[in-house]
């Protein structure tokens, strides 16, 4: 992934008014990232754990989306990511919602997906972060995982923007 600024980050919200993004949280330690490790920058506000934020390069610019996850989970077994499909404990994976762009999200429409609930993607496909469960893709080479990552990820923006 590229290298993002505050400003970048900031300015690049397609489900928040200018006035929400200026006053997010942004992650700590946003300009020391690793950025070659990851597939798009996710972040739980430590203010409001139920906001968390994804931006991501598109089309040659910087994409954020807002999410929401729900106050409480429901209890299963194991919970598989709909982005990294990394299996965890029910508690490690959440339904994040975000509202749609433009005026679907205005009128309260919105879209969800089950997501890690630290939202470490890129870290689980590379082997970066131990996992506790058995993995069904162990043995996808990191590189096909990042990418698959990638396109489940796209879909995900494209139902945002849709």
């Amino acid at each position: 992934m590229e290298p993002l600024t505050a400003a970048a980050v900031r300015g690049s919200f397609v489900n928040l008014s200018k006035t929400q993004a200026k006053a997010l949280n942004l992650p700590a330690g946003l300009e020391q990232s690793d950025w070659d490790t990851l597939d798009y920058l996710g972040w739980r506000d430590p203010k409001a754990p139920a906001r968390a934020y994804l931006v991501l390069w598109r089309d040659g610019k910087p994409l954020g989306l807002a999410l929401r996850a729900p106050s409480t989970s429901g209890s299963r077994g194991s919970a598989l990511c709909n982005l990294c499909w990394s299996a965890h404990k029910p508690s490690d994976v959440v339904l994040f919602v975000a509202p749609r762009a433009g005026s679907a999200g205005r009128d309260g429409n919105t879209v969800g997906t089950y997501i890690c609930a630290d939202l470490a993607c890129s870290l689980y496909v590379r082997g970066l972060r131990p996992l506790e469960l058995p993995q069904g893709e162990s043995m996808v080479e990191p590189a096909e995982r990042a990418r698959r990552l990638t396109d489940r990820l796209g879909a995900f923006v494209d139902r945002v923007l849709a």
